[in-house]
């Protein structure tokens, strides 16, 4: 666990700052800079709140009922109702980890100046992620536009000590009770406060920094296995020479292409592809390898891009300009965020698309130059990785589903005044899944892999490959032999990809892996 203290200012956060508060137990301290600034701001709400002239989600009415003023002895309850109503999300909870990423991406806008709230509001919202309190959010309610209401409304909820949350010991209780366990006064909301508190990206910003960071190590992870296939069907390394790939410049290819040459060094096992069964290249799913992860990285580094900006960015509507000023604008919509987070999860389906066509290769005797049927130890009798192969194709057509973009559709809402919405929360659900999906395919593919390498006797597999063959096993996960319970296994090699530990495997042999 993460205990080092986050530190918000006024200009945005990283990306390593919102995995450690998300899924770390990192502290969230709001710097003085960032309090001074939020006061400032307030103080220009408060004059405009004082006027007869309206002013949007100061003033009046939200969305489509913008036009009716409101008086100020209704200002207050107007600020609860738009929490109370817009808390309206139905489905599972959403796991921990994101809410408290979302909760974090809020604080950060809030911190900025930007918002007009009151510094109590921002203090409060780090005390609760610092008791670990973690409001119950709901899968649906999102259209990642106006921001994600309807999680950030059941945040907000928890903010005024209304809802359930699930305290520090994973139980849910209402929020009220939970506060005062831990000494916290729930906030009466002012003017823009409730507006502001919903106004904002963070879920789905949320869900893109740590799908992120999952994707680089599984891209990685993936370029291990790869080689591991080449290296175990006595494919060439030569397509991977740099020269070759400093002809196609793309940064991801080369890469991908360095990852892998560097794991199939000095190995015994390449090159042989001219021996018994000559071929002239080897398939696609080897040679292309490097170009298919490649752009997968390249896709992932404009995700980063995207992502970064949004981190340091200020979103809410209206927001409070520097000169005063207090303007409405469309910088809730999730478009920006919402495209990449839909990049990723095809990206994600087309590598391992091509994981479980190795695989394949691997278990057909007439493609896998000289390897027994399925890896099997006495094929007929038993089946070897047949049926994992099944559950691997199972997993990539469920992939190639969810690469179907999420931000092409969208259903207007707010009697249409919200006339054209991201689908960005939707979008960021699926890629989680896919994520998840991804590393179970790679882990087959390690599974198959492994065992055959360990089938070509007589050949010595690289420096590398022997650290793998080392870790896996110690990890429980078994070789070559007859048939047995082949789930637990499958699950253990998930767990082995999905914590980074084959790519802890490698780098002590290769140095650090792209």
């Amino acid at each position: 666990m993460d205990m080092h203290t986050v530190v918000v200012g006024t200009a945005g956060t990283t990306a390593e700052d919102v995995i450690a508060v998300a899924r770390g137990a990192a502290r969230v301290v709001v710097s003085d800079e960032a309090l001074a600034a939020v006061a400032e701001s307030r103080r220009v709400i408060d004059d405009l709140a004082a006027k007869p002239d309206p002013v949007y989600g100061v003033s009046t009415g939200f969305g489509a009922l913008a036009v009716r003023h409101i008086s100020p002895e209704l200002r207050a309850q107007l600020q609860r109702n738009i929490v109370r109503s817009h808390a309206a999300g139905m489905g599972p909870r959403v796991e921990r980890e994101v809410v408290r990423a979302l909760m974090f991406l809020r604080l950060k806008t809030l911190a900025s100046g930007r918002t007009g709230v009151r510094p109590l509001v921002v203090e409060t919202m780090a005390a609760i992620l610092n008791a670990g309190i973690t409001p119950v959010v709901h899968e649906y309610g999102s259209l990642g536009c106006s921001g994600d209401l309807a999680p950030l409304s059941h945040c907000a909820l928890t903010l005024m000590g209304e809802g359930d949350a699930e305290g520090p010991d994973g139980v849910v209780r209402p929020a009220g009770q939970l506060l005062a366990e831990h000494g916290i006064e729930p906030v009466e909301l002012r003017e823009k406060e409730g507006l502001a508190l919903l106004n904002g990206t963070d879920g789905m910003l949320g869900m893109l920094v740590m799908a992120c960071a999952d994707l680089g190590r599984l891209l990685t992870s993936a370029d291990i296995t790869a080689a591991l296939s080449l290296e175990a069907l006595l494919g060439t390394e030569k397509v991977l020479a740099p020269e070759l790939h400093a002809i196609r410049p793309h940064p991801g290819q080369g890469a991908s292409a360095g990852n892998m040459l560097r794991v199939l060094a000095g190995s015994g096992l390449t090159g042989h592809h001219q021996d018994d069964a000559p071929r002239v290249q080897d398939a696609y799913s080897i040679r292309c390898a490097p170009q298919v992860a490649g752009a997968g990285r390249d896709t992932l580094a404009h995700a980063r891009l995207v992502a970064d900006r949004e981190l340091a960015s200020a979103v809410d509507n209206p927001v409070v300009l520097p000169d005063g000023r207090v303007e409405s604008n469309g910088n809730f919509h999730g478009a920006p965020v919402a495209y990449v987070l839909d990049f990723l999860a095809i990206a994600a389906a087309d590598l391992a698309s091509i994981a479980e066509r190795r695989t394949d290769r691997l278990l057909d005797k007439n493609r896998s130059h000289g390897l027994p049927p399925f890896l099997a130890g006495d094929a007929g009798v038993d089946s070897g990785l047949m049926i994992a192969q099944y559950t691997q194709a199972a997993l990539v057509s469920e992939l190639k589903r969810l690469a179907v973009p999420a931000s092409v559709d969208s259903i207007p809402s707010s009697a249409m005044q919200e006339d054209h919405v991201s689908m960005g929360w939707s979008a960021a659900r699926k890629l989680r899944t896919a994520v998840a999906a991804l590393a179970k395919v790679i882990a087959v593919e390690l599974v198959a892999a492994t065992r055959a390498v360990e089938l070509r006797e007589g050949l010595t597999p690289s420096p590398a490959t022997q650290a793998v063959l080392k870790a896996v096993r110690e990890a429980g996960v078994e070789g070559p032999g007859e048939d047995r319970f082949l789930a637990p296994d499958l699950a253990r090699a998930e767990e082995f990809v999905r914590a980074g530990k084959l790519v802890e495997a490698v780098e002590p042999v290769t140095g650090p892996l792209a």
